[in-house]
């Protein structure tokens, strides 16, 4: 038999760039790697499934998966972010510290997304503020008309209020018409070189997020990467493959980190901002894999149920193919 042909949709990263380039190909498989903005490729493959294998949603996923076997994840994580950095305020809204969001008009662009999960975690466990004690308002960042990928069943204390089809949460946050932003991207309303009526919550976030990370042992994940469960059915021996090549194309990309002969990303202070990371993170800050995501993976999953996104608290190992929570050893 032949090579087969899968097509994968997925970002463009330094640790993917490996496979994206084709100098790490995944054994038996030809892949097309096209390089799509992530909130396009959930969109297509949670509602058309025009993809063989796509970059996905961690929370969009654990919510598809508790109610349908569609997609099947590898332990793969493309996408990981702190986001404390990923608030922003309106400076009249009397918002001086995370516990002055309880009553206020906070804007998503989907309820549903992984960085407003993560959000409203740490701000219901480490500030006291639930997501019951936010008015929240749903639409598009920056383009009229956004709607939640997945239907939500929340709780009857979870209160949505979709903004009007001319309104943009960027522009609502200018203005004070929302109090603040949960998101994963900067709105354009955010001038930090010229600071305005919109600034972040936590203005010092990398200190706040690195005493999170040696408090809570969390790197939060974005994304995994899903695999149909018809491309799965027929070949049942390409998703380890497919994780060990991803495994590959990362571990090059922190081989060539290291190199000071020459600086392989584009950062003056590469080797400063390296050893800091691992000193604080340890060797593999970035690490795929069940066993080495553990916490993490509890927390997302545990965060989903609390927040009324899942109706159960899904297992950790439902979450992924079995064959990619082991591996052959010699």
């Amino acid at each position: 038999m032949g090579r087969i042909q899968l097509t994968l949709a997925c970002d463009e990263y330094d640790r993917t760039n490996a496979l994206a380039l084709g100098e790490i190909v995944p054994e038996g498989i030809d892949l097309n790697y096209l390089r799509l903005p992530v909130e396009e490729t959930f969109w297509r493959m949670l509602r058309h499934h025009e993809f063989d294998i796509a970059e996905m949603s961690l929370s969009s996923y654990l919510m598809h998966r508790s109610r349908s076997d569609e997609f099947l994840a590898i332990p793969v994580f493309p996408s990981r972010y702190f986001r404390h950095s990923c608030i922003f305020i309106h400076t009249r809204s009397g918002i001086d510290s995370p516990e002055d969001l309880a009553g206020k008009r906070v804007g998503v662009p989907e309820y549903q997304m992984t960085a407003p999960m993560w959000q409203r975690a740490f701000l219901q466990h480490d500030y006291g503020v639930p997501p019951s004690a936010m008015q929240w308002f749903q639409g598009g960042l920056e383009q009229p008309g956004r709607v939640e990928k997945e239907p939500l069943k929340l709780p009857a204390d979870i209160k949505i209020q979709p903004i009007s089809p001319e309104q943009t949460l960027s522009q609502m946050l200018a203005t004070g018409e929302i109090d603040a932003l949960l998101s994963a991207r900067a709105p354009s309303s955010f001038t930090p070189k010229r600071p305005g009526s919109v600034v972040r919550l936590f203005p010092d976030y990398k200190r706040v997020e690195q005493e999170y990370f040696r408090r809570t042992g969390i790197f939060p994940i974005m994304h995994v990467i899903a695999l149909r469960n018809d491309v799965v059915t027929k070949y049942p021996w390409a998703a380890q493959n497919l994780y060990k090549a991803f495994c590959q194309a990362k571990d090059r990309l922190f081989a060539q980190m290291k190199q000071t002969a020459a600086l392989h990303l584009s950062l003056p202070w590469l080797m400063a901002e390296l050893e800091e990371t691992q000193q604080i993170m340890g060797a593999d800050f970035w690490p795929y894999g069940v066993a080495a995501n553990c916490t993490v993976l509890e927390a997302a999953t545990q965060s989903s149920y609390e927040q009324g996104l899942t109706p159960r608290k899904l297992a950790v190992d439902e979450i992924f193919l079995a064959s990619t929570l082991d591996a052959f050893k010699i």
